[in-house]
């Protein structure tokens, strides 16, 4: 009997004193979270596509909480308006951004860049892009085979069966950038929407020297330095024998357009410019 007292009494002292370490140990350790990060989870979109940066909304909110200024944070679903509702409900400012839009940077449609061979692969691009350079002959070309739509979670971009490139609906685009992680031949790139929703941009990513890439896409561009000597803003550089047209200093004067040999450099949303006409004579009697 005294041994059955004995061992429930040796119990009850190992459970008091372990209840009483853990509770010290709860208090040494508690970790208090901020309640506004429900408070700005719940107004953001719940997309969780980590186009901001982080482990989805959640992670998003935590940093909008902790960060001093909301300075480089940026919703791309939510976009300015989400944004201004966070630094509303934690008393910060917020800088509006210039919305963006992906863009697929070529335009090498069966067209213009003839097939070399057929890929009878599994059908997705990261994996044809380790296995070889492509159906054409141009090595930075776009695959056709759709890792960006599967990527998109917003049905903003679907491969043409026609061309094999695939196109954006810029109405659905949220700028979440998962299109332009799956890529992998980097041709998809998030820029500026631009005023009426018009921007102007170069079509290529291929770096082959111009008369290579002349070969393989009538539309890739050479290096031919017209875009750059018409340019009077300095938006045009060109780096290893591709031009590309920065968006930050771009006045969309169409200029670069007009010059362009190969037509590699597209416009779009622009009306339509109206046909040069004759002035009218008036000859003498």
């Amino acid at each position: 009997m005294n041994l059955i007292l004995i061992s429930l009494l040796t119990l009850v002292l190992i459970g008091a004193a372990s209840a009483i370490i853990l509770f010290f140990v709860s208090k040494k350790f508690q970790v208090f979270e901020d309640t506004r990060i429900d408070e700005v989870e719940a107004i953001l979109p719940a997309a969780n596509c980590g186009g901001c940066g982080f482990p989805g909304c959640r992670g998003f909110a935590n940093a909008c909480v902790s960060a001093d200024k909301l300075d480089g944070l940026l919703c791309p679903v939510g976009g300015n308006v989400t944004m201004q509702k966070v630094a509303n409900i934690l008393g910060k400012t917020v800088k509006e951004s210039a919305p963006t839009v992906a863009v697929v940077r070529c335009g090498g449609t069966c067209e213009n860049r003839p097939r070399l061979n057929d890929y009878d692969g599994v059908k997705h691009c990261f994996i044809a892009h380790n296995l070889y350079s492509g159906e054409s002959g141009c090595s930075m070309g776009c695959l056709g085979l759709g890792d960006c739509e599967i990527a998109c979670e917003f049905d903003a971009i679907h491969v043409n069966q026609t061309t094999k490139l695939p196109e954006v609906d810029e109405n659905k685009c949220t700028s979440c950038g998962l299109c332009v992680k799956a890529c992998p031949k980097l041709l998809i790139e998030l820029r500026k929407k631009g005023p009426k929703s018009r921007r102007i941009y170069v079509s290529c990513r291929n770096e082959d020297r111009g008369h290579i890439t002349k070969k393989s896409c009538t539309v890739g561009c050479t290096a031919c330095t017209n875009c750059l000597k018409a340019c009077p803003h300095e938006a045009i550089t060109i780096t290893n024998n591709l031009a590309y047209i920065h968006d930050n200093k771009c006045k969309l004067c169409r200029k670069c357009v007009e010059v362009c040999a190969t037509k590699t450099i597209v416009e779009i949303n622009f009306p339509t410019k109206k046909a040069e006409t004759e002035p009218l004579t008036i000859k003498g009697i």
